[in-house]
């Protein structure tokens, strides 16, 4: 633990920016679309980017026929991803690294995401992060998706930080709009264009960057 008081805390997005999983994601909707019998568009892929698991659900059933119910679909899903969180889980580059460190000096941590929670909890738990963070929070434990802040207020409430001293991490250009809007403080971490371009990621955070291998962890947020 540091001896200098922290006087900032961090929320991490788990997909796309903590764990390596947007191909598996996309995988996911790939079989769902050939279910389909379906191409996605951009417009659509760009929608399901920011959807939570049940609005995913609905999406396919009714919009796209797949399956005999909005539940057929998350089966299918939970039983993907099942185990890729449970067993194949890996940290993006640095990213481990990074938490590290910033725990070594005493910065409080949490984990704010669209995905559900099992599925959270074994991904984060595989991946090696889980002995860092104060809390795991899903979307689906406030019932809010990341179009609104209140899954990242949860998770920021563990670490007993206001908002404006509160470092929100995202892939998603949506989700990093939603912080800054509340009056977060953003870093956008780039993973692939479909969670939002590297320029669209530069319009909507504080600070950008390709991977947490360009931040320091022992002079971050400077």
């Amino acid at each position: 633990m540091s001896e200098t008081p922290v006087e900032f805390g961090c929320v991490f997005d788990c997909d796309g920016t903590l764990i390596d999983s947007m191909v598996a994601w996309r995988e996911v909707e790939d079989e769902l679309a050939r279910l389909a019998g379906v191409k996605l568009t951009k417009e659509q892929t760009d929608l399901i980017t920011t959807l939570t698991l049940p609005e995913v659900g609905d999406f396919f059933h009714d919009q796209l026929g797949v399956g005999n119910s909005p539940q057929d679909v998350l089966d299918l899903v939970d039983e993907f991803m099942a185990d890729f969180y449970g067993n194949r889980a890996k940290p993006r580059p640095g990213a481990l690294e990074f938490v590290q460190a910033l725990a070594a000096r005493g910065v409080p941590m949490a984990v704010a995401s669209s995905t559900p929670t099992a599925l959270l909890r074994a991904g984060i738990e595989h991946a090696g992060f889980a002995p860092y963070m104060r809390a795991v929070v899903s979307v689906d434990d406030v019932g809010h998706s990341k179009r609104e802040p209140h899954v990242y207020d949860c998770a920021r409430e563990s670490l007993g930080m206001p908002r404006h001293c509160t470092f929100g991490f995202e892939d998603a250009a949506y989700a990093l709009d939603t912080l800054r809007t509340a009056g977060y403080r953003t870093v956008g971490v780039y993973d692939c264009d479909l969670s939002g371009t590297y320029e669209q990621l530069l319009s909507a955070a504080d600070r950008t960057v390709r991977s947490f291998h360009e931040l320091n962890s022992e002079r971050f947020p400077e």
